[in-house]
């Protein structure tokens, strides 16, 4: 089977990584190509490097944002004709996704959706959106939980089609040897914040600004890499200055193992970012999640993540109730409810079945003289 495998950012970068390089131990015939949908550097080319990811097709997209996902679009329909995979291998929800979702079906090439049957419930997420794009044009779906399988099969897609394979960010972890650490030797608080819907609000940046204060006052010194979207918006709307004042180390974007070492040197991480909160529970690590609905209930279930959206004053209190010793060791004792670490091997023994090429067949139907199916 030839792959084509797309990614447009540094989640995805470092999520397929393992998975890229797992298929082509084991004969996989992948082309990779990078989407440019992350156009800085510091979040692409430092991570292709690290994790040995090199991509094999490179496309630049506009600096434009209102046009950026057209020329992915049109890119991706390029990237398909000129491949011409087997397959179309996607992660995760961001544009990149839907875009190489919508150009391999344009070329009748089947799609397979890795971290599958996520749903956030949240009509007003684009990442929602791109979710349910996945869901309809792919032909298997790879679910990282029982949660996420759940979810796809109440959405009406065959039992047969979805496979619970676990997350890849957790291999990645794995791989570099990222371990927790004796939770009474963590201190202090990693912070990230990048969503549109709380970095481009003035409103919600300045209860982020304020929540920054009130973590390094009540509950340790905070380290804050700074995504370039919220650095922007930061200067723009004035507030900069009183961030840099607060009790916080500031830093541009960090490589791979160093934000790990962060993630597990932390008595807490406070974020809006998905992949964080997948990583701070393979670390045992709490999460405070700056969002109102999450599409990763298995962290809220289990009590090491808690959702407060970005309100300064709930997420101190989710803090500073996490970081209390009883809690604090709850959570450093608990398995980690997102998978084992080894999910492209599943993945990989997946598609090299000749069973799975079946389910990647698709043709046109007839139903002349036919009912359709109820």
């Amino acid at each position: 089977m030839k792959l084509l495998v797309p990614f447009g950012t540094r989640p995805e970068i470092v999520k397929l990584a393992p998975v890229v390089r797992e298929l082509r131990a084991t004969g996989g015939d992948v082309v990779v190509a990078a989407t440019g949908q992350h156009h800085d550097p510091g979040l692409t080319d430092v991570f292709h490097a690290e994790l040995g990811v090199h991509p094999d097709i490179v496309a630049s997209p506009g600096d434009v944002a209102a046009r950026r996902l057209g020329d992915i679009v049109g890119d991706a329909l390029e990237t398909v004709a000129s491949v011409r995979p087997d397959a179309v291998l996607v992660l995760g929800d961001t544009h990149t996704v839907p875009a190489y979702c919508l150009a391999a079906r344009n070329h009748r090439v089947p799609v397979i959706h890795l971290e599958a049957g996520m749903r956030s419930f949240n009509p007003t997420s684009v990442e929602e959106v791109n979710r349910r794009v996945a869901a309809a044009t792919a032909s298997l779906h790879l679910a990282p939980t029982d949660i996420a399988r759940r979810f796809l099969l109440a959405e009406g897609v065959a039992p047969e089609r979805v496979a619970v394979v676990g997350n890849p960010v957790l291999d990645a972890l794995r791989i570099v040897g990222a371990a927790r650490r004796d939770p009474a030797q963590r201190a202090g608080v990693l912070l990230t914040a990048h969503r549109a819907t709380n970095v481009d609000d003035p409103q919600r940046l300045a209860q982020l600004v304020q929540l920054v204060h009130d973590l390094g006052t009540q509950v340790g010194h905070v380290t804050f890499p700074v995504h370039p979207r919220t650095r922007d918006s930061l200067r723009r709307n004035g507030l900069w200055d009183a961030l840099t004042s607060a009790d916080v180390t500031v830093t541009d974007p960090v490589p791979y193992r160093v934000m790990i070492a962060l993630v597990a040197a932390a008595a807490v991480v406070v974020t809006d970012s998905g992949g964080l909160q997948e990583e701070a529970s393979w670390l045992g690590v709490p999460v405070v999640v700056l969002r109102r609905s999450t599409p990763r209930w298995e962290g809220v279930h289990a009590g090491s993540a808690v959702l407060t959206g970005l309100d300064a004053a709930r997420a101190l209190k989710a803090a500073l109730d996490l970081t209390d010793p009883a809690t604090r060791d709850r959570v450093a004792a608990m398995d980690c409810p997102y998978g084992d670490g080894h999910t492209a091997e599943r993945v990989a023994r997946l598609l090299h079945d000749p069973a799975t090429a079946a389910l990647l067949r698709f043709d046109e139907p007839d139903f002349v003289d036919r009912e359709p199916p109820a």
